[in-house]
């Protein structure tokens, strides 16, 4: 009886914190110590579990890695910044911030946790899931690409990237329907968050 007692405070102080708003939710205040260590735990076991059995190609190729190059610099580097970008609007206002991955070692993680982490994004991170508008062989490019972009210097990432922008000559988008999941007011004029 005593053990459901101490479950129900808890249950209830939990519910009076969340009413009250004491936890803020604003990007412009940083999580609480124990918050961002449990979130990222949280994280790493959520991709580790889920990755486990992806195996990676072959990633060593330069087509390839131009490839994922060119796709970084269009739809990544606003937020992971890159070595000719080192800040954007966008990645000053993003909390938690996203790793900047040409000034620091992202390997570790595996392959497979990468694949994913693009592929299905990361919930209330800013980070979005390419897996709907991509296909496996464009988000193991920007992988292959990832694993040669530490302390890459300005002038390769520049050769790599080339005329720069998103390109897929030989390979396209998946073609899925783009459907709201909300009734977002900003949906009357065309555009929705």
């Amino acid at each position: 009886m005593k053990s459901l007692l101490k479950i129900l405070f808890i249950i209830g102080l939990l519910f009076l914190l969340v009413w009250f708003g004491v936890f803020n939710i604003s990007a412009t205040e940083k999580h609480w110590g124990i918050t961002t260590k449990l979130l990222t735990f949280v994280k790493e076991r959520s991709i580790t579990v889920r990755a486990y059995d992806i195996k990676a190609p072959d990633l060593s190729k330069p087509d390839m890695i131009k490839s994922g190059a060119k796709n970084f610099d269009a739809m990544c580097a606003q937020c992971h910044l890159s070595p000719i970008k080192e800040s954007t609007e966008l990645s000053l206002g993003l909390y938690p911030k996203a790793p900047v991955f040409y000034q620091q070692n992202h390997t570790g993680h595996g392959l497979g946790n990468t694949f994913w982490t693009i592929k299905n994004g990361l919930k209330m991170t800013g980070m979005p899931a390419w897996g709907d508008s991509h296909t496996d062989q464009q988000i193991w490019e920007m992988v292959a690409f990832l694993e040669k972009l530490n302390d890459m210097p300005a002038s390769e990432y520049m050769q790599l990237v080339g005329d720069g922008g998103h390109t897929h000559k030989n390979t396209k988008h998946i073609k899925k329907p783009v459907v709201p999941k909300s009734n977002n007011a900003h949906q009357e004029d065309g555009h929705s968050h």
